[in-house]
């Protein structure tokens, strides 16, 4: 494989992705710093194939990164594939409005080829490769100029060593014909509703305190408000006010401006700084969240109970011994809170839809009506069909 040197030059860029475009893949990675400003700050670009690969330098002056970002945006013909990408692909978005399309994520298809749910790139490298990662450039400034040799080798072997992985997790796929198990879930990863930035929406990220209209109409206007406080100032969201606090305030708020010194999270200069107003007015400005906004109930059928616990909790145990036996991440099949609401008489559920239905829903849907149970055979816990168990003999007495 052909290690480019450093990319700064928009030639040299467009040059790389001309040829990159050609093939059926390309592997991306990004190095980012997100601690002091309200966007991640991307300072690293990686691509790369089995062929070749590059870094580029996005703070390099005058580079243009369009020829980039319209390789990874706009042709469908390249599959992009990344590892835990959804950061990445935030990052991509941020600059375009648009996602990678189409996409593939290795450790999203590790779940369905073996019981890993979040597999580390050092992990997923020594586990197909047998090669150790040196991690020790990991967390290193990489804002500062000139990079290192060592920063720009560790960053480039994310995509070489992908290149290498993302053949032999696709040939497995194909193999077991599972593929269709993560149409979904690489949908999910390349959907540009999560990343998208509406402020009418940013109070979805923070715990709901309960299902009070007041309360969550006041929850919606604040984190509403931060954002704009944020990106007004460039700095992360939490560096205004934190979650807990947001929420505190939303649940309990406050009726002067002096009484915020007494909000814990809040220092004591908000009881009359221009912040502490603009809080108090968006406090006061608040509205009740409409109904059409009041977040769904859990699904739940009727109250487990002690029975209804043992079932959920009988459902949890088919669950590991059903991802032990075709060795797929538990988390592909289904959610504890799905299995619990399945105990309770719920039916509409994705783990009895689809392929999951055909690979594990159905056996838990015959175990919640009494058609499964569980056996010990050589020493191992398995699953047994009612209708499978031979009869007992009973023989007559006096035989």
């Amino acid at each position: 494989m052909q290690i480019h040197p450093l990319i700064t030059k928009t030639k040299d860029l467009a040059a790389l992705c001309e040829r990159l475009a050609q093939h059926e893949f390309v592997c991306v990675d990004t190095e980012f710093m997100r601690e002091n400003t309200y966007y991640p700050m991307l300072c690293l670009v990686q691509l790369g194939n089995e062929e070749e690969a590059a870094a580029i330098d996005p703070l390099a002056d005058g580079l243009d990164l369009t020829p980039m970002l319209e390789l990874l945006t706009n042709n469908e013909d390249v599959l992009k594939v990344f590892h835990a990408g959804g950061q990445d692909v935030e990052i991509i978005y941020n600059l375009t409005g648009k996602t990678p399309h189409p996409i593939f994520d290795t450790q999203i298809a590790m779940m369905a080829v073996s019981q890993s749910e979040q597999i580390g790139y050092a992990n997923l490298v020594e586990s197909w490769l047998g090669k150790t990662i040196d991690k020790g450039a990991r967390f290193t400034d990489w804002s500062r100029r000139p990079l290192t040799e060592r920063q720009i080798e560790y960053a480039i072997g994310d995509v070489t060593y992908l290149a290498k992985i993302f053949p032999r997790i696709l040939k497995k796929l194909i193999k077991t014909d599972r593929g269709h198990w993560l149409n979904a879930e690489m949908d999910k990863l390349a959907d540009p509703a999560n990343y998208a930035n509406d402020l009418d929406l940013a109070w979805h990220r923070i715990r709901s305190p309960g299902r009070n209209p007041q309360v969550l109409g006041r929850l919606k206007a604040l984190a509403a408000w931060r954002e704009t406080e944020a990106q007004g100032k460039d700095i992360p969201r939490g560096r205004i006010i934190r979650d807990e606090t947001l929420a505190d305030l939303a649940s309990h708020p406050p009726k002067r401006q002096e009484d915020l010194a007494k909000v814990r999270g809040l220092s004591n200069a908000w009881k009359d700084n221009d912040i502490g107003k603009r809080l108090m007015r968006v406090l006061a400005n608040a509205e009740p969240l409409d109904e059409d906004e009041m977040p769904e109930k859990p699904k739940r059928g009727a109250p487990l109970g002690k029975e209804g616990a043992l079932v959920a909790d009988l459902l949890k145990l088919l669950l590991k011994i059903r991802s032990r036996e075709i060795d797929v991440a538990a988390r592909l099949l289904t959610r504890s809170d799905e299995l619990e609401a399945l105990a309770a008489g719920v039916r509409k559920l994705e783990v009895l839809d689809g392929w999951r239905y055909e690979v594990f829903g159905k056996d838990a849907l015959d175990l919640v009506e009494g058609k499964l149970a569980f056996a010990v055979e050589k020493g191992r816990l398995k699953m047994t069909h009612i209708d499978d168990v031979p009869a007992p003999v009973v023989e007559a007495a006096g035989e």
